[in-house]
């Protein structure tokens, strides 16, 4: 006599209610697409910009603030403005005065430079785009070659700015506009990062000279304003240089502007450093690494990617600082938009014009930089899935 048949089968196979629900799979509608409102513009402008009622006031707003500003901006800037004159006082229309920008944009960008040698600084603006790139991106073609380019740059640039090797020789009182904006901006980064790094080492030190020689520049420097520094690059400088030496004006400005950005440069990457496990010394200590190969391979490698926001903004802060070299007579961007005011020709016309351009200068340097933080952070990002 054969067995009962198991719980909910039958002899033939599955249950009815089985066949039914594979029946019902088999007949399944397929999948729909996703609401218009949550997909594409329009789900991005529900989800960030009316995603609640205050989201959607706010949004209203900003609109609205929009519309009375926007709107004049352009006619004054643009459809209102007067683009060209050999003086001010063919300017007569309601808008903005442009008509210097064909006479007197040289000076803006290389202020007192001779003119006949423009071509050297654009030179070393071009050579300046494959040596930055070497430093800031990965995998670029002969990056090891690159790398020794970008070290080699700066004894390039300032071969063909201030001279030598056949070039004639440029006083550095004639740089000026936002040539030297750039010439001190990027001087200053370029040496206040590891300036700083090894400030912050050297504050963490267990060597008490060091320590303290580190804390008390760290604390000194960044308890004086920069303006201050640079009256003593200009004044109290050359009484520390041995006999004999002398720097220039603009050398001295760089060396206080670096001192002042690697001061603060040092306690945005000790900040990292103290966000670093004990665990990473411990490991790195227990594989027999010394200390120098622990904080080149292990340690600095993490601070620094925990430091990158603090290190960007330090980096748009002193460029932005350059601007006062105007106060020890430098003439920088602002110093020839200023100049350009004080001009018979053009007096009363460019209140306002000039500083639009030289805030349009920084705004695009100082905004890429941003940028260039925030995608560095992305990439290095290890959370992410």
């Amino acid at each position: 006599m054969s067995e009962p048949a198991a719980a909910g089968r039958t002899p033939d196979g599955p249950t009815l209610d089985a066949q039914a629900f594979h029946r019902s799979r088999a007949q399944m509608l397929p999948a729909r697409p996703a609401p218009v409102t949550t997909i594409g513009a329009l789900g991005w402008l529900r989800a960030n910009l009316f995603s609640s009622w205050l989201n959607t006031a706010l949004t209203v707003a900003a609109l609205l603030l929009l519309w009375r500003v926007v709107p004049p901006l352009l006619n004054w800037a643009l459809f209102d403005a007067d683009f060209t004159g050999a003086t001010g006082k063919e300017c007569t229309g309601a808008g903005a005065c442009w008509a210097w920008l064909d006479q007197r944009i040289n000076q803006f960008l290389y202020g007192f430079y001779p003119a006949d040698s423009y071509w050297r600084v654009n030179v070393a603006l071009i050579l300046l785009i494959p040596a930055v790139a070497y430093v800031l991106f990965d995998r670029l073609p002969y990056a090891r070659y690159g790398r020794w380019y970008s070290l080699a740059y700066p004894v390039i640039a300032a071969v063909l700015l201030v001279g030598g090797f056949g070039l004639e020789t440029v006083p550095t009182d004639r740089f000026g506009g936002f040539m030297l904006n750039l010439v001190a901006g990027l001087a200053g980064i370029a040496l206040s990062l590891p300036i700083g790094i090894l400030l912050a080492l050297g504050r963490r030190s267990r060597l008490p000279v060091i320590r303290i020689a580190s804390v008390g520049f760290i604390e000194v420097i960044r308890g004086v304003p920069l303006i201050t520094l640079l009256f003593v690059a200009i004044i109290i400088l050359q009484l520390f240089l041995p006999p004999g030496m002398s720097l220039d004006q603009l050398m001295r400005v760089m060396v206080m502007i670096t001192a002042f950005s690697s001061a603060y440069m040092a306690e945005v990457i000790r900040g990292g450093l103290q966000a670093i496990p004990g665990g990473q010394y411990e490991a790195a200590q227990a594989v027999g690494l010394s200390y120098w190969k622990m904080m080149r391979l292990i340690v600095l490698p993490q601070a620094l990617k925990i430091a990158i926001p603090g290190i960007v903004n330090t980096f748009i802060g002193l460029f932005k600082d350059t601007t006062l070299v105007v106060t020890i007579g430098l003439f920088d961007i602002l110093g020839h938009a200023r100049l350009l005011q004080t001009n018979p020709d053009w007096i009363g016309k460019v209140d306002y014009e000039t500083f639009l351009i030289a805030a349009l200068f920084f705004f695009v340097i100082c905004l890429s930089m941003s940028r260039y933080s925030i995608n560095l952070e992305k990439r290095l990002d290890t959370t992410r899935r």
